[in-house]
């Protein structure tokens, strides 16, 4: 497996940014800038990622491409295309985003979320930018999310053959799969059923931690990694039996101290993976 981080720490120079990733121990990186930035900035961090045998993981999207305001769907839409085609340009593994909210959060929990109408509408809108990016060297992958398509894994195989495109494939995030006390208290199960189930689609993976807490109902809060008690050894150890490449992202810290911190202890569990 190769590990990185979400953020491309302080830097003033794309061969700077390069050079303290692979000092860190990094083997794969988020690529930090977005297809707005001028050509020959993005070219300076696609070839200095390579120079330092950085493997560019992701071209994050992060906008809601179901926004209710049919000006904001169309303008995310198109800036889900351009991230694939950036992703395809720079050899990334995958571009990615999430299926999207029919509420003013871009990420929020919304019933409509969930109607029989959103689905056939988000599986129109991943062929859509498929189709319109016409990408032959990356994927389109949506991070599955708690309270949105896909919610687990035999949700996404689901999509995936809904969706029907040589070019969708899967971004792994466990933590946000682990939405109920059947998987929280069978980690290593649910481990086990998502890389049977998933296995060679997977083009990239998040890691974090989960904590339950003690307080009724049942509350999982997400936190860092070896805060919680997720088995993340176990969960590394699979993803890196599909993919000896398989790019493994620390995300959702706040400060760059915070990230160097967790980077650390990961590298320590995570030895000899």
């Amino acid at each position: 497996m190769r590990l990185g981080t979400s953020s491309p720490l302080a830097h003033s120079s794309a061969e700077e940014w390069a050079k303290n990733q692979e000092t860190l121990g990094c083997r794969a990186v988020v690529f930090p800038l977005s297809s707005s930035d001028p050509e020959e900035k993005i070219r300076e961090y696609t070839e200095a990622a390579k120079a330092h045998g950085l493997l560019i993981a992701e071209v994050g999207i992060w906008r809601n491409a179901m926004d209710p305001n049919p000006v904001e769907r169309k303008k995310n839409r198109d800036y889900c295309v351009a991230q694939l085609q950036l992703a395809d340009r720079i050899g990334a593994r995958c571009a990615v985003n999430v299926a999207g909210a029919l509420g003013p959060r871009w990420d929020g929990h919304y019933r409509e979320n969930f109607t029989k109408e959103t689905r056939k509408e988000i599986v129109e809108m991943v062929r859509e930018i498929i189709d319109r990016a016409q990408v032959k060297n990356t994927y389109f992958t949506l991070e599955p999310m708690p309270w949105m398509v896909p919610t687990g894994p035999e949700d996404y195989v689901r999509l995936l053959e809904e969706v029907d495109r040589e070019r969708f494939a899967v971004h792994m995030d466990i933590i946000n799969m682990t939405n109920s006390a059947e998987r929280y208290f069978a980690q290593e199960e649910f481990i086990d059923r998502c890389a049977a189930l998933l296995g060679n689609k997977i083009r990239s993976c998040h890691i974090k931690d989960a904590h339950l807490k003690e307080e009724y109902t049942f509350q999982l809060e997400e936190c860092a990694p070896g805060k919680g008690e997720f088995p993340l050894r176990y969960y590394v150890e699979k993803m890196h039996a599909i993919d000896p490449d398989m790019p493994v992202i620390l995300e959702h810290l706040n400060t760059d101290e915070e990230y160097l911190t967790y980077l650390k202890y990961l590298q320590e569990v995570l030895h000899g993976i």
